[in-house]
C-alpha cells in the first residue's frame, strides 16, 4: 500500500510527520489512486512500515476520518469512503461581460501593492501605524471587556456621536447620533440607501463622468442611470431637467467631483435641492473626498444646505485613514433614521465593535484632525511638484481633486497605456473608463497625488512621457 500510495516522508520539514501522512494519503483518494472502498493498512501496520510511532498514523487517520474521507469498522478494517470522486478544483472560467472581470482587467487592479500614481489609497508616509497599533489594541481590550450581547446595528454610539460632531465643525452638518449609520465603506453606505428607497425602475442622474463602481450599483439594484455631462461648476442640473425631470434619484460629487476635482457652485447646489424637494426625489451626496481639499477651505455639504430632508450624505474614512479598514457612514434625513435602522438590523449591520471603537478613540483624541492637517500638506507639496514635473506641455495637465489630470492627444487609447506602464511600477488611471460610454471619452491619465512622492518623481514623469510617446 505504502508503495502505491508513494508516501515520502521528510523529518527535515516544519509540517507533522502526521499532516505529511494525511496529505499524502489524501491526495491520493482525490487523485483516484485509492478508490472508494479500498482498504488500507492499519494504522499500527503503516506505523511499522513507515517508521513512525503508531500515535503519528493514528492521528492521520483520524484527521482523514473526521474529514469523510476514509471508514472504520472493526469487521472491514479502514477503508476509503464511498464518496463520488472528486475533480481537480479550478476557478470557473470568467465571464468576459461580468463587471468584476472587467475590473480584474483594468490596470489598478492588476498592480500589486502601491505602485506609482494610483488612485483611492492614501498615502503609506502619512500613515500614523505605530499611533493607530497602540489605539486597536485599547480598543481590542474595551471591547473584550464589554458583554458578549449583539452590538447595535446602526453602530457603536461613540462612533456616531464623534461623527457627528465633527460633521458640523468640518462640513457644515447639523445632525444627531441617531442619524448617523456606520457602515462597510461607501458601498456598503450605498447599498444601505437604495434598499431602504427601493426605488427599483426608475430612473437616477449619474455624473458622467462619474465613479463606475457606484454607475453598476444603480444598475445591480434594478434602477436605470441616466448620464449627466459634468463641467467646471460640477454636474448640469439643468441637462438634467431636460433629459430626465422623472428621475427619482441623483448621486452627486458636490465637494470635489470625482474624478474631475471641480467644485458643485452655489446655484447647482440650490437648483438640484429645489428640484428634489418639488418632485420628491432624493439626492445622495457622495463626499468623496470630504476634507481633503487642497486649496483653500473646503466647501460644506451639500447636506448642510437642505432643509426639505432630501439629501443622504454618504462618507467614509478610505481616503484619509485606509481603505482596508472599510469603515464608512451614512447621515440620513430624521424621517429616514427608524427605517435606515430597521434595514440596516436585517441586512446591513455595522461592521466590526474594536475598529469602530478605535476609530472612535482616534477622532475623539484629536488624532484625526491633526492627521488631517498634515496629510494636507504633504499631498498639496505633492501634487505641486507632480505639475511641475510635467510642465512643459501644461495646457494638457490639470489639478482634479487628488490627482492630476493629464490629456491626451485625440485617438490615444488611454487603457491600453495604463496597462503598459504596470509592469513599469506606475499605476495611473485611465479616464475613460469612467465615462458611461468610454469609447467616445476624451483620452486622460489620472495621476494619483497620494502615491506620487517627490523622490520618485523624476524618473516616473520620464518613464510616463516615453511609454506615452511610444504609444501614441
Amino acid at each position: 500500500m505504502t508503495e502505491r500510495l508513494s508516501l515520502t516522508l521528510d523529518r527535515s520539514a516544519r509540517i507533522s510527520l502526521s499532516e505529511q501522512i494525511r496529505r499524502g494519503i489524501s491526495a491520493a483518494i482525490e487523485a483516484g489512486v485509492l478508490v472508494p472502498g479500498a482498504r488500507l493498512p492499519s494504522w499500527l501496520d503503516l506505523a511499522i512500515q513507515l517508521g513512525v510511532a503508531r500515535g503519528t498514523v493514528r492521528l492521520a487517520y483520524e484527521k482523514l476520518s473526521a474529514a469523510q474521507l476514509i471508514v472504520a469498522s472493526r469487521r472491514s478494517g479502514t477503508r476509503v469512503a464511498d464518496r463520488p470522486r472528486a475533480m481537480a478544483r479550478q476557478e470557473p472560467p470568467p465571464d468576459p461581460g461580468s463587471f468584476m472581470e472587467m475590473y480584474r482587467e483594468r490596470t489598478w487592479e492588476r498592480t500589486a501593492g502601491l505602485a506609482i500614481f494610483k488612485m483611492g489609497v492614501p498615502a503609506q508616509e502619512t500613515f500614523p501605524a505605530k499611533l493607530l497599533a497602540g489605539i486597536r489594541s485599547r480598543a481590542i481590550r474595551a471591547e473584550s471587556s464589554i458583554p458578549a450581547l449583539y452590538p447595535d446595528p446602526r453602530g457603536e454610539p461613540e462612533l456616531r456621536r464623534e461623527i457627528a460632531a465633527y460633521l458640523a465643525v468640518a462640513r457644515g452638518i447639523e445632525c444627531s447620533a441617531s442619524q448617523v449609520i456606520i457602515t462597510g465603506g461607501f458601498a456598503g453606505g450605498l447599498g444601505l440607501a437604495l434598499r431602504v428607497l427601493g426605488l427599483e425602475g426608475r430612473r437616477v442622474w449619474m455624473e458622467d463622468p462619474g465613479f463606475p463602481f457606484a454607475r453598476h450599483g444603480l444598475e445591480l439594484a434594478r434602477l436605470s442611470p441616466v448620464p449627466i455631462p459634468v463641467d467646471a461648476e460640477g454636474i448640469d442640473v439643468d441637462h438634467g431637467l431636460r433629459h430626465a425631470p422623472d428621475a427619482a434619484l441623483a448621486i452627486v460629487t458636490p465637494g470635489q467631483q470625482a474624478p474631475l476635482g471641480s467644485t458643485l457652485s452655489l446655484a447647482r447646489r440650490l437648483r438640484l435641492l429645489d428640484w428634489a424637494a418639488r418632485e420628491g426625489a432624493w439626492v445622495i451626496e457622495d463626499d468623496y473626498l470630504g476634507e481633503l481639499q487642497l486649496k483653500g477651505r473646503a466647501t460644506p455639504a451639500l447636506a448642510s444646505l437642505d432643509r426639505a430632508g432630501r439629501v443622504i450624505h454618504i462618507g467614509s474614512f478610505s481616503k484619509t485613514i485606509s481603505p482596508a479598514w472599510r469603515l464608512g457612514f451614512v447621515v440620513v434625513p430624521a424621517q429616514l433614521a427608524s427605517r435606515f435602522a430597521e434595514v440596516a438590523a436585517c441586512l446591513a449591520p455595522a461592521p466590526g465593535t474594536a475598529l469602530q471603537l478605535a476609530t472612535a478613540m482616534f477622532m475623539r483624541e484629536g488624532y484625526y484632525l491633526r492627521h488631517l492637517r498634515r496629510t494636507k500638506r504633504v499631498y498639496s507639496a505633492q501634487r505641486d511638484a507632480l505639475l511641475e514635473c510635467l510642465r512643459p506641455g501644461a495646457e494638457r495637465v490639470e489639478p482634479a481633486g487628488l490627482a492630476v489630470l493629464l490629456w491626451l492627444p485625440a485617438g490615444a487609447q488611454d487603457q491600453s497605456i495604463a496597462r503598459a506602464l504596470v509592469p513599469l511600477g506606475l499605476a495611473p488611471t485611465p479616464l475613460s473608463i469612467w465615462y458611461a460610454s468610454p469609447a467616445s471619452a476624451r483620452p486622460g491619465l489620472l495621476l494619483g497625488v497620494a502615491t506620487a512622492p517627490q523622490k520618485h518623481l523624476a524618473r516616473s514623469c520620464d518613464t510616463l512621457r516615453a511609454v506615452i510617446e511610444r504609444l501614441t
